[in-house]
């Protein structure tokens, strides 16, 4: 059985210390035996963050990596970084970074790449766009967002890797994916991994990211094909994000 897995995106929200308070927040509202939970917290955070995750259930994750090890790459941040840092996930290929910032299913099956040289999981992002699943082309985006990483990494990298499903047209734009909606793309992912290797398909984690709340998350994680969520603003307040959490 696959364990549960939600994770908090902060984007790029917060102060200091409203960071360090929020975090505080979440661990506090954990069991000791709780685990599958983990925050993606800004850059320069994640310094005071990891220590304040430390020994705790939560984990440590970044929103981003670089597409190379090292080298005259201003403004990027590596994955051998955030390892130094304690971080134990990696966003890529997020949809604001495809959108907002030029990242292509190239470049980020290279970061997705990056991190897994340093046991860092990858968070694979994929989805599409309100435009695209109008003309029917949901599928074949995904079949192309995966079969980058697929080329680069090979099949068995996702046996370490975790998979975020974004329906970006219902992310902000007051439409919002049915239960149904959400489960029919998370099982043609699943299926999608399966006819290459059934065994990782069975494990992969696969995580709803289409702007799940405390009202709907509980619905949306009965579906047998979606593993848990990455939550974007409920993230942003702890008791918010920890009912996100127990809906599992």
């Amino acid at each position: 059985m696959r364990q549960s897995l939600v994770v908090g995106n902060w984007k790029m929200n917060g102060t200091r210390a409203s960071a360090e308070l929020l975090a505080q927040g979440i661990i506090a509202g954990l069991g000791v035996n709780n685990g599958g939970i983990a925050v993606c917290v800004p850059y320069v955070y994640i310094e005071c963050i990891s220590e304040i995750v430390k020994g705790t259930p939560l984990a440590l994750g970044a929103q981003n990596v670089a597409d190379k090890p090292s080298g005259a790459f201003t403004g990027e941040i590596s994955a051998t970084m955030l390892k130094e840092f304690g971080c134990q996930y990696a966003l890529v290929g997020h949809s604001e970074r495809r959108t907002y910032y030029g990242d292509t299913n190239e470049t980020v099956a290279a970061r997705f790449c990056q991190a897994q040289e340093q046991n860092i999981t990858p968070i694979l992002c994929i989805g599409e766009t309100l435009e695209q699943r109008d003309q029917d082309q949901t599928f074949a985006v995904i079949d192309g967002q995966l079969d980058a990483v697929i080329k680069q990494a090979g099949i068995a990298a996702f046996g370490a890797a975790v998979i975020a499903y974004e329906p970006v047209w219902a992310i902000g734009t007051g439409k919002t994916a049915t239960d149904e909606q959400a489960q029919e793309v998370h099982h043609y992912i699943r299926q999608y991994i399966s006819a290459k290797d059934h065994a990782i398909a069975e494990k992969l984690q696969i995580l709803y990211g289409g702007s799940a709340k405390p009202d709907n998350a509980k619905g949306l994680f009965a579906m047998p094909d979606i593993d848990g969520g990455l939550i974007g603003g409920a993230s942003l307040d702890a008791e918010s994000f920890l009912k996100i959490y127990h809906s599992i």
